[in-house]
């Protein structure tokens, strides 16, 4: 059996969710996964993103080393993870706009199936994480996918702040982690790990 193909999608304006999308990323590696890091479009004008130098330094930084994700991307992957930060309880319109043209594959089954799982971060320890996964999770339930939430699976799990449904982290004004950083990698690996593990059992089972 092939070994199980991952796409990791992420939208990030400061490099917050690039860094769990890598993390992700070194997790399915070393469960022999095959991976793609993959952003999302940015919509925002640049006169915005240059307003802000975090955001510009990110979204040059990324501009050539990251490629933009494409439907063709979804249809290879056997399981994908995506990584956001939260707007409002809710994805990002980046990362909703690219979802939202996803429409072909799903009427024509391509997303049958497909194991997926969510992180996400936000500047509050209550700002909206859970809710942002959870509505990612109900897109997901649409696609018809089968999701590959993290639960209590683990011990790492509660030293990343517990949540049950996808990693998630609080970033405080400097761009930094709350949370203890180490505790998260590990989390964030064992979510992309887990999500391997599953997505090698529907392989099998296909």
């Amino acid at each position: 059996m092939s070994n199980v193909k991952l796409a990791i999608i992420y939208y990030s304006s400061t490099g917050t969710n690039y860094q769990l999308a890598q993390w992700a990323a070194e997790g399915a590696q070393e469960a022999k996964a095959e991976v793609k890091v993959l952003k999302v479009p940015e919509l925002a004008p640049q006169s915005v993103i240059d307003s802000n130098p975090a955001w510009k330094n990110y979204v040059e930084e990324v501009a050539v080393c990251v490629p933009t994700v494409s439907l063709s991307d979804l249809e290879w992957a056997d399981a994908i993870i995506i990584s956001v930060p939260t707007r409002f309880g809710n994805m990002p319109s980046q990362m909703k706009q690219f979802l939202d043209t996803t429409g072909g594959l799903w009427f024509n089954g391509k997303l049958v199936n497909k194991v997926v799982s969510a992180m996400a971060s936000a500047q509050n320890p209550h700002g909206g994480q859970e809710a942002t996964i959870l509505s990612l999770y109900t897109t997901f339930h649409h696609w018809g996918a089968i999701v590959a939430a993290p639960g209590y699976t683990n011990q790492v799990i509660f030293g990343a702040g517990g949540n049950p449904y996808g990693t998630s982290v609080t970033v405080d004004q400097s761009g930094k982690m709350v949370e203890d950083v180490r505790a998260i990698q590990d989390a964030v690996k064992h979510q992309a790990k887990r999500t391997i593990t599953i997505a090698e059992w529907v392989k099998k089972a296909n």
